[in-house]
C-alpha cells in the first residue's frame, strides 16, 4: 500500500481509503459481521482511512465501523465522518445563505450523537456534509466546529461539496479554512481538476476523491441485465432507472472501455489508477464489500503512473452526470 500525505494533518493515509456508504445497506442489502470481516481485512492490508456519514443508513455504517475499531489492534486507523446541515436544500444556488445550518447547539448534538456511535472520544475529521458558496465569509459554521475541536471532540475538519458544484470548494481552498475537502472525481467527473486541485495544494488542503469508480459504472462488470438486480430502494437503481439514464451510461462505458484495454486489461484498474493518478489527490475512497472487492482495490496501489498520453485521450470522456 501507497501513503501519501493528508495536507496540513500531518497524517499519511493510504491512498486507497475505505468509502462507507454501502456499510449502511443502501447500495443493496448487506450483512454487519461480514462489513467489520470487511474492514478487519482491508486495515490488514494497509488501509488506514475510513470515510462514512450520519446519512450512510441512518448511522448504521458509523456504528459498523466502530464495532471494527474495536476489534483492531494494529495501527492508527482514521475515521471520517460527515454531519448533513440542518436544513438542506438549495445546493445549486451559489446564493443559498450558509449561516445557520450549522449553529453550535446543533454541532454539538450532532457531533456527541457521531462519537457515541463511532464509540470513540474524538472524531480524527468531522466534515460538513453539505457546502454551499457563501461559507467562505458567513462563519458560524466555523465557530461551532473551532468549539469543538478545543473540547478535544474534533480533531480536524472538512467540508464535502455537492456533486455537481466542486467551483463550491474554491473560495474555501484558497482561504485555507479547512484541513480537507471532499469531491467527486473519477473519468467521468473531471472538472475538479481545472481549479480546485490547483486550489487546494497551494493552502495544503487535501483532496478525498469520492465515487472512483462511478457508483460501479467504471468497474466495467455492467450489461444490460444489471439493472434487473437492484432493488428498488436501491440507490444505483434510483439514479439509472429513470428515462434512458442506464442505456446511457453503458454507451459511455464501452467507449472508455475501447480507450483504456490497450494500457490496462480491466477499466476497473484504469479506473482507479486514473483517480490516483493526479497528486492533489490525497485518498479515493471506493466501497468495499467483502475481502475480495477490498484485493480487487489495493493491488493498484503501487505507485505505477498513470500514461500521460491516456490521460490526455479520457479528456474527451468527461461527462458531467447527475442522476439524483
Amino acid at each position: 500500500m501507497e501513503y501519501r500525505k493528508f495536507g496540513k494533518t500531518g497524517w499519511d493515509v493510504s491512498e486507497i481509503g475505505f468509502g462507507g456508504w454501502q456499510l449502511g445497506g443502501t447500495w443493496g442489502n448487506v450483512d454487519d459481521s461480514e462489513s467489520i470481516e470487511t474492514l478487519l481485512y482491508a486495515f490488514e492490508q494497509g488501509i488506514n482511512f475510513v470515510d462514512t456519514a450520519m446519512l450512510y443508513g441512518a448511522g448504521r455504517s458509523e456504528t459498523v465501523i466502530g464495532k471494527a475499531l474495536k476489534q483492531w489492534t494494529g495501527n492508527d486507523i482514521y475515521v471520517a465522518t460527515k454531519v448533513p446541515p440542518s436544513v438542506w436544500n438549495q445546493q445549486e444556488d451559489i446564493n443559498a445563505p450558509m449561516r445557520g445550518r450549522y449553529n453550535a447547539v446543533y454541532m454539538r448534538q450532532e457531533v456527541e450523537a457521531a462519537l457515541k456511535r463511532l464509540d470513540v472520544e474524538c472524531i480524527d475529521l468531522l466534515q460538513l456534509h453539505g457546502w454551499y458558496h457563501r461559507g467562505a465569509y458567513e462563519l458560524d459554521w466555523l465557530e461551532s466546529l473551532n468549539e469543538l475541536k478545543l473540547e478535544g471532540k474534533v480533531r480536524h475538519i472538512g467540508v464535502s461539496l455537492h456533486d455537481s458544484r466542486p467551483d463550491q470548494g474554491l473560495a474555501v481552498a484558497k482561504l485555507g479554512l479547512v484541513d480537507s475537502i471532499q469531491v467527486l472525481y473519477n473519468v467521468f467527473e473531471q472538472e475538479p481538476a481545472d481549479e480546485l486541485f490547483g486550489a487546494a495544494e497551494a493552502t495544503d488542503t487535501a483532496i478525498i476523491a469520492r465515487v472512483p469508480l462511478d457508483s460501479g459504472a467504471l468497474t466495467g462488470s455492467w450489461n444490460a441485465d444489471t439493472i434487473k438486480d437492484w432493488a428498488e430502494d436501491d440507490k444505483r437503481f434510483q439514479m439509472y432507472s429513470k428515462g434512458d439514464n442506464f442505456a446511457k451510461t453503458l454507451e459511455r462505458i464501452e467507449a472508455v472501455k475501447a480507450e483504456t484495454s490497450p494500457h490496462y486489461e480491466n477499466l476497473a484498474e484504469a479506473a482507479l489508477r486514473f483517480a490516483l493518478s493526479n497528486k492533489a489527490v490525497s485518498a479515493v475512497i471506493p466501497g468495499m464489500r467483502n475481502k475480495h472487492e477490498v484485493d480487487l482495490n489495493t493491488v493498484h496501489s503501487d505507485g505505477k503512473e498513470f500514461p500521460a498520453e491516456l490521460a490526455e485521450a479520457l479528456k474527451k470522456h468527461a461527462w458531467k452526470h447527475h442522476f439524483y
